[in-house]
């Protein structure tokens, strides 16, 4: 099943963002490679596709797990938490409707 794993970035998580951004990208390429990632992406703190200092708000991924239980996991273990880039994660079963 899909899963949204939706996260909210603390403030001024920008350095700490771009020191762990090699280990994240490298666990995002490890689903990828698994056929299991639907799309993955920061929000832009700012309306700009290079926000610049302005930083990141958060990041969205939908990918494939076993279960909630597994999705939970692997967010839990992500560079980014380990980091403290992140304020908050939350994980929802998610069912893709578009594009099919």
């Amino acid at each position: 099943m899909l899963y949204a794993i939706i996260s909210e970035d603390m403030d001024d998580s920008l350095q700490r963002r771009q020191q762990a951004r090699p280990a994240h990208l490298e666990r995002l390429q490890a689903l990828q490679d698994e056929g299991r990632l639907v799309l993955a992406g920061p929000h832009p703190a700012i309306d700009s596709e290079d926000p610049g200092a302005a930083g990141f708000s958060g990041s969205l991924i939908v990918a494939e797990f076993d279960s909630l239980r597994s999705a939970q996991a692997w967010a839990d273990t992500d560079p980014y938490v380990e980091a403290g880039v992140y304020a908050r994660v939350t994980v929802k079963p998610f069912k893709q409707v578009f594009p099919k």
